[in-house]
């Protein structure tokens, strides 16, 4: 058996001390009128906790897995249903073309900064001009982690530096319903990812790196490339046997190839190029195809002016907003020429010495 090296994991925490963690959330005055039954919450909250009651609700995995007498999360089994579905519809040729655009700021007037940021003006732009091309926009506006109820994409865990096959398609981690690590938003944006024919990813430079919130979703997007779709082959997180599956060869599938990607990176101090250069590197490790030359701007905006007038400089900026739209046009094109099978990775076929 390979080895699992294991020691690091604090102790669970003790009753005191759960309480103090429980009620951080309520601590506003009006949950006084509901104590007793706070009270009876967090009691069945400990119980699950202390038990790990990670998925509460599960079913026989059935037939098409390694394992059909494996008790599956329900939740998972869920999702995964919907991305097989996404899939179908993304292969059939009579569908209409998709292209999922991704807001990566973190600001929006809907929470402290009280005013919208430049890059959803920029996705207005990009959807214009994918409109043009008679193709739908998806927006998936990432900034929604910073001003809706208690939404969340939680961090990535970290199973492929333990094995490849214990990082399943899509992510088993989470809900994970003993440690209220709940609402977990990527069940909706793998699906999102999955149904798309192209994705343009439009982001500010924070401290010359991507948002935290546009972050926290690439990091778990690992699990489309190389990722298990079957969990039930490792039983769940069991490591050892992970470890064991992966040294026996993995092919390191890699679930979102082929799809045509496009980027708008802008930022007002340093970083823009960078950060563009990063995006797209992991994107073309993911299997996705670059739309050409236009599809990818990294450029700076208001450099010498104050960030109380960045939306009024963006106005003036309209060959800006042009190269914004050469970009959706780009991405717009590709897609085109990927569904009636003129455009492909060149090297698509050539078996990669290092997989991983």
């Amino acid at each position: 058996m390979a080895e699992v090296r294991q020691g690091q994991a604090p102790q669970p925490l003790e009753r005191k001390e759960f309480h103090v963690e429980f009620m951080r959330a309520f601590v506003d005055p009006k949950f006084e009128a509901v104590k007793t039954a706070l009270a009876q919450v967090e009691e069945v909250a400990w119980q699950n906790y202390h038990e790990g009651r990670k998925a509460p609700v599960t079913q026989k995995a059935g037939s098409g897995f390694a394992d059909p007498d494996y008790d599956l999360s329900v939740e998972w089994k869920a999702t995964r249903d919907r991305l097989l579905a996404a899939e179908k519809r993304q292969k059939d040729p009579q569908t209409r073309s998709r292209v999922l655009l991704i807001i990566g700021a973190a600001r929006n007037d809907g929470s402290c900064p009280g005013e919208i940021s430049k890059t959803y003006r920029m996705s207005l732009w990009a959807k214009e001009a994918l409109a043009e091309a008679d193709i739908e926009a998806d927006v998936l506006d990432l900034s929604l982690l910073t001003s809706g109820y208690d939404l969340h994409i939680h961090p990535c865990k970290g199973c492929v530096s333990t094995a490849m096959p214990l990082c399943h398609w899509p992510c088993s981690c989470y809900p994970n319903h003993g440690t209220r690590q709940t609402n977990d938003w990527m069940a909706e944006i793998y699906e999102k990812w999955m149904a798309a024919h192209g994705v343009i990813i439009l982001t500010p430079t924070y401290w010359y790196q991507a948002p935290s919130v546009l972050k926290l979703m690439i990091d778990r997007l690992v699990c489309a490339d190389g990722g298990n779709p079957d969990p039930t082959s490792t039983h769940g997180k069991k490591a050892a046997e992970a470890k064991e599956l992966e040294l026996k060869g993995w092919d390191y599938p890699k679930h979102l190839a082929g799809r045509a990607y496009g980027l708008v990176v802008h930022g007002d101090v340093a970083g823009v190029e960078s950060l563009r250069r990063n995006l797209s590197d992991w994107l073309d490790w993911m299997g996705l195809i670059d739309a050409g030359k236009q599809s990818a701007l990294d450029r700076y905006l208001g450099y010498y002016e104050s960030y109380t007038e960045s939306h009024q400089n963006l106005d003036q900026e309209v060959q800006f907003q042009q190269e914004v739209r050469n970009v959706a046009r780009s991405v717009a094109a590709a897609v085109g020429k990927l569904r009636s099978g003129w455009l492909s990775k060149p090297d698509a076929a050539i078996t990669p010495v290092r997989p991983k």
